[in-house]
């Protein structure tokens, strides 16, 4: 079994990364966590054990973020240079573990990244899964905070609307207040369920802070990144993120390009998703909806979301395999 955390040198910084495998041979499946700068490790290695029956499982925190946030230097905080970080890391796990190509899964913000990953650098990628996808910034948050203000009138949340009111409408995806805006407009787009049903995972202490803490897998270290980490990682990189548009910027994929989407995700809204994967151009494309999920499918409906995630990727390995192509 190995279990190992370290950081590893990517692009010229070092990255901390954690890995955990029953068996090295097993396909190699990397995590990209969203955010940006939201680390996920946690999530992962915690929950989702029974993927290590199929997969070694490479979980990483993205420069600024985490582990990968002491000495990073804001001005390396883009798309591009976190494209080739990922691509460094995909690398690294081929030559460290004797693969021609491993498969990428990417939520939320980790979508668009690798999306821009298999897009830029596909060579060495077995298949990508996207969910949480992402795909048009300034639709995206039109959408989200139209679906936030609407509940809260339709719930005479008052003091909600006040606030949507007053923090007003984004533009070209763009909140005023930046980082602090959004997160006013995410905090009532939560609270109405455009994250997840569940009534647990309506707000950021149980979604995100009480799971991060418990966890144990993070040192003093680790969980100081983060704290610092997420608040330089979003000023700086939102207004790219948001100003994104996969439809223009992405028309064709060469990778297998699966897309595993919640129906009810007012966060990265789904409404967007569908056009987007009719006109990408891909000889092996894939979306499939799950009607009870939001945001996080993986999280909402985790067991049919990794029965197939295990069916999708372990048929393409067979593939793989049978043109002698190692993963």
């Amino acid at each position: 079994m190995l279990d190992l955390k370290k950081k590893i040198e990517l692009c010229g910084f070092k990255q901390k990364i954690h890995i955990k495998s029953k068996d090295e041979s097993l396909p190699v499946l990397i995590f990209l966590h969203g955010g940006p700068g939201v680390i996920s490790r946690h999530g992962v290695l915690k929950n989702d054990n029974e993927l290590l029956d199929h997969f070694t499982l490479v979980c990483w925190d993205q420069r600024g973020s985490g582990g990968s946030y002491w000495g990073v230097d804001p001005k390396t905080l883009t798309i591009d240079q976190l494209t080739r970080d990922a691509a460094a890391l995909v690398d690294w796990c081929c030559e460290t573990f004797h693969k021609d190509k491993v498969f990428v899964i990417g939520g939320s913000w980790g979508s668009l990244l690798g999306t821009m990953l298999v897009y830029r650098f596909p060579d060495k990628i077995a298949g990508y899964v996207g969910f949480g996808q992402m795909v048009n910034g300034p639709k995206n948050e039109e959408i989200s905070y139209h679906f936030a203000l609407s509940e809260a009138k339709k719930h005479n949340d008052t003091k909600a609307v006040q606030a949507l009111e007053k923090l007003g409408a984004p533009v070209n995806g763009n909140y005023s207040g930046g980082r602090k805006g959004m997160l006013v407009q995410r905090k009532v787009m939560m609270k109405y369920g455009g994250y997840s049903q569940d009534q647990k995972k309506r707000d950021y202490t149980t979604s995100f802070i009480i799971p991060i803490i418990k966890s144990g897998e993070y040192s003093i270290s680790d969980l100081l990144g983060l704290a610092f980490g997420h608040i330089l990682v979003l000023d700086t990189m939102l207004p790219e993120v948001v100003g994104s548009n996969l439809s223009k910027e992405v028309g064709e994929i060469k990778v297998p390009y699966y897309i595993y989407d919640g129906r009810l995700d007012y966060n990265t809204p789904a409404q967007l998703v569908e056009d987007y994967y009719n006109n990408l151009k891909a000889k092996n494309k894939k979306l499939v909806w799950f009607e009870k999920s939001g945001h996080n499918p993986m999280g909402d409906e985790p067991q049919a979301f990794k029965a197939l995630l295990i069916k999708d990727l372990t048929a393409l390995c067979e593939e793989y395999r049978q043109k002698g192509v190692r993963v």
